[in-house]
């Protein structure tokens, strides 16, 4: 079993060896014992398989011997495979138990201890750092034992073969035993300063990516380039030294070892011609002398794994060190459930440098009232409310929180009773559920969903409404593509939801929205959308790629729309030339033409060839960007050339006639819209709306959502949708999110959480006007006289209806009390606000 009493990183590298491993340390023992038997064995076979089943030429013993031979070395074999797994499952098992022991350490330790770690260094040590003591408990009991035994057992085997003779070969082994450790030292030294090279390494490469955005920002290619081939280039340095401290022991050690078959040679080869010896004990010897080498080597491997992984090991737990400031849970009782007053009495903070960032606070809340703290940056803001939240230690005075000592709470007391919202919060990766439910599980020790004392889905809708990220989830939700032939039931019910769509809101929303319809051209879709009238499954069909698909082209020329498209092209490049060509190379000129400012000049080259050059007569490249060009043309946008009727009743004609062809040779290959049919490829949404927007407007796009919503309500479908928003990934840091959206996303977390004390430090700062003023109605209608609130603010135009404002400066409260008192003082605050 793991010593949970003592702290892992006082815990010794052998004290892993056993740890959780005893059974398979014992049969292992017991499979070595056998195995070093069967090692042995060969040899006797050899000497009496020449002295006599060959010297007296019997065929039966020859036979005999031989098969005990084989059978010896099989069961070896088998043994020492054994013998591999078991190692390999404690070298496993025990790397994952350091690994697992550690990560729950460093999760406890100060927080200035990681404003002066790079997380490369962290996760190089779990990582990589671990790996080689892992591998040295995996091999602790069995590479010794095995090797030692076996090494004793060939010596016995040996002296018993003629004394003299394993004396000589035996001798060079001490003067081994010597030199290794001498060299090892070098070994252990530049191993040291590998293992703090690699960290400063993989902190550099983790800073690097981390700060990628300053880096292109400023363009510091260079300085970084500088910074990083500076430690490659010392790493570099080290890693040749310790390597050739590490080959000289190899070296060292096979050297003397190849002395042994030579003195061998030459005393046995002599007693052997002076009668003294028999020529199969020899063999056996010289065979002995030969496999003496293995369990050798193996041996200064083992003590070279033990060296590296000593050092390793030891510098690991030595930087992590560090005792966490408070206790993870109580003992001896339950977390304490406290009243939310707060009572900040002469409270100091001074950091290790010495800098005093708060002197002399006081400050008193009853439960349920609410503090506002303003002042200018670096007044001592935030570092007073982190204190309050037991996230920084305070050096000097008290915090009581409901009558109890904040410094003598456990985290267990601080999680149960007070949450807190940074300005940067912090957003994991996994889903939008994994996060608002991320302080409520932890609160409740709590694995998902299902763990009790989570809140219920009502609860959560609740809070996405009234935070302001509801919206975000429902598109989450209706951007979602379901997975093919799952969720039938819910493919059936959006299908009857598309049709009431279009039934309900069809003519209102006319103007705005195109419906798919097989029988009519779309205008606000290409000709391309409206030849395949689908979804292409293969990028073959995909519209950027039609003009080089073969069996596509084939498909044009059959339906006689090869010439009428490349027509319709070169007018569409002429007319686009003609008004735009003298124009500058701005987007907003080209929202009417399907040809880009990017490919203005290639299309203006063109055009003038087309003015010499009959259109059939143009290269088959010129062929395939006028196609291309045709194959992108949306009427309904690009208003600059009108689709000749003619031609729109042709295209209409292909379509059924494309349907038909590539159901027969490639069915696979397009899913094609039908009213009737979930279309799979595409979301939720598009599979609802089942057509085209005609305008950008906002106005009208929120007028599509709320219809949209409206059913999804009558459908009884909306928390369904929501549900499956929550389960959007938010990717790394949330990146997938805007820094809005994580400021909600976060203040929810808390916000279901519900703590007693909420310190909330500049939360809303990425927020806009509308939404800021949301939470802010939040706070006073549904928490006010509940839930205390201390609150970092940024805007003081929020603060008017706080209990308390505290103004600061230079790490002390300059002035106390309402808004109305201070304003009327004309303080600190009164200026506050007037520089505003």
């Amino acid at each position: 079993m793991e010593k949970a009493d003592i702290p892992v990183v006082k815990r010794s590298l052998f004290s892993w060896v056993f740890a959780g491993n005893v059974k398979l340390q014992i049969l292992l023992l017991l499979i070595i014992v056998v195995m070093v038997a069967a090692r042995v064995l060969p040899l006797e076979m050899q000497k009496r398989i020449v002295n006599e089943a060959i010297n007296l030429r019997n065929v039966d013993l020859l036979f005999l011997y031989s098969g005990i031979y084989l059978g010896a070395v099989v069961f070896f074999s088998v043994l020492k495979y054994l013998i591999s797994i078991i190692q390999t499952l404690i070298t496993q098992r025990t790397t994952a138990r350091m690994r697992k022991s550690l990560y729950r350490h460093i999760l406890t330790l100060p927080l200035s201890f990681f404003r002066n770690t790079q997380p490369g260094m962290v996760v190089n040590s779990l990582s990589a750092e671990l790996t080689v003591p892992g591998n040295f408990a995996g091999m602790a009991v069995a590479a010794p034992v095995t090797n030692l035994l076996t090494l004793l057992a060939f010596a016995a085997y040996l002296f018993w073969l003629n004394p003299l003779l394993a004396a000589v070969s035996l001798s060079i082994y001490p003067i081994v035993i010597f030199l290794i450790p001498v060299l090892q030292k070098g070994v252990n030294r530049y191993n040291k300063k590998r293992v703090d090279a690699a960290r400063k390494f993989s902190a550099r490469i983790a800073e690097a990516i981390s700060g990628i955005h300053e880096i292109q920002g400023n363009g510091a290619y260079r300085i970084e380039n500088r910074k990083y081939d500076a430690l490659v280039n010392r790493l570099l340095k080290i890693r040749i030294f310790w390597s050739l401290y590490r080959f000289g022991v190899k070296s060292a050690n096979g050297f003397f070892t190849s002395l042994g078959p030579f003195l061998v040679f030459i005393l046995g080869g002599w007693l052997t011609i002076k009668g003294q010896l028999e020529l199969g004990a020899l063999v056996a010897f010289l065979s002995a002398q030969e496999r003496l080498f293995d369990p050798w080597k193996e041996l200064i491997e083992f003590y070279q794994v033990y060296q590296d992984g000593k050092v390793t090991y030891n510098r690991t737990m030595e930087y992590y060190d560090f005792e966490p400031e408070y206790a993870l849970e109580p003992k001896d009782r339950k977390p304490f459930e406290l009243d939310g007053s707060v009572q900040v009495k002469d409270l100091s903070f001074v950091t290790e440098t010495g800098i005093r960032l708060l002197d002399g606070i006081n400050v008193s809340l009853q439960a349920g009232e609410h503090l506002a703290l303003v002042g200018f940056s670096g007044s001592g803001k935030s570092t007073l409310a982190l204190c309050i939240g037991q996230l920084y230690k305070y050096t000097g005075g008290h915090v009581l929180i409901g009558e109890q000592e904040v410094s003598d709470l456990t985290k267990k007391d601080m999680v149960n009773n007070i949450g807190i919202v940074a300005q940067n919060p912090f957003i994991f990766d996994g889903t939008i559920e994994e996060n608002l439910l991320y302080s409520c599980m932890a609160r409740v020790n709590g694995s998902g969903r299902d763990s009790e004392g989570l809140p219920t889905l009502d609860d959560i809708i609740a809070v996405l409404q009234q935070t302001g990220i509801f919206v975000d989830v429902l598109r989450f939700g209706m951007n979602t593509i379901l997975a093919h032939d799952e969720n039938k039931d819910l493919v059936n019910v959006i299908i009857r939801v598309r049709e009431n769509f279009q039934r309900d809101f069809g003519e209102e929303l006319a103007d705005y929205v195109e419906f798919f319809d097989e029988n009519k051209y779309l205008h606000y879709s290409s000709v391309a959308e409206n030849l395949i009238f689908g979804t292409p499954n293969k990028n073959a069909f995909a519209t950027a790629n039609l003009c080089n698909n073969p069996y596509f082209l084939n498909f044009l020329k059959q339906a006689d729309l090869t010439r009428p498209l490349l027509s319709l092209s070169a007018e569409l490049a002429r007319q686009t030339v003609d008004i735009l060509g003298n124009l500058p190379p701005e987007s907003v000129f080209f929202e009417q033409s399907p040809i880009g400012p990017d490919e203005l000049e290639e299309f203006k080259l063109l055009v003038e060839r087309l003015r010499r050059t009959k259109l059939h007569e143009l290269s088959a490249e010129h062929h395939e960007q006028l196609l291309d060009l045709a194959l992108r043309f949306v009427p309904g946008v690009h208003k600059m050339v009108a689709l000749p009727a003619i031609l729109e009743n042709l295209i209409l004609e292909a379509r059924a006639m494309f349907r038909e062809n590539i159901v027969k040779d490639d069915p696979e290959a397009i899913t094609f819209y039908q009213v009737t049919e979930y279309i799979y490829s595409q979301t939720i949404l598009n599979n609802i709306f089942f057509g085209k927007t005609k305008t950008a407007n906002p106005q009208a796009q929120e007028k599509i959502n709320q219809s949209i919503v409206q059913l999804l309500i009558a459908e009884d479908l909306l928390e369904t949708i929501i549900e499956i928003g929550m389960h959007y990934q938010v990717g790394t840091k949330g990146d997938k999110l805007s820094g809005g959206q994580q400021q909600k996303l976060a203040i929810a977390r808390i916000f279901l959480k519900r703590p007693r004390i909420l310190i909330m430090d500049e939360a809303t700062s990425a927020l806009d006007n509308k939404s800021q003023t949301r939470i802010q109605n939040l706070l006073e209608t549904r928490w006010k006289k509940k839930n205390t609130v201390i609150s970092v603010v940024h805007r003081l135009d929020t603060i008017k209806n706080y209990d308390q404002v505290a103004v600061m400066k230079a790490g002390k409260i300059l002035e106390i009390g309402t808004y109305d008192e201070l304003i009327a003082r004309k303080g600190m605050l009164y200026e506050l606000v007037g520089k505003k």
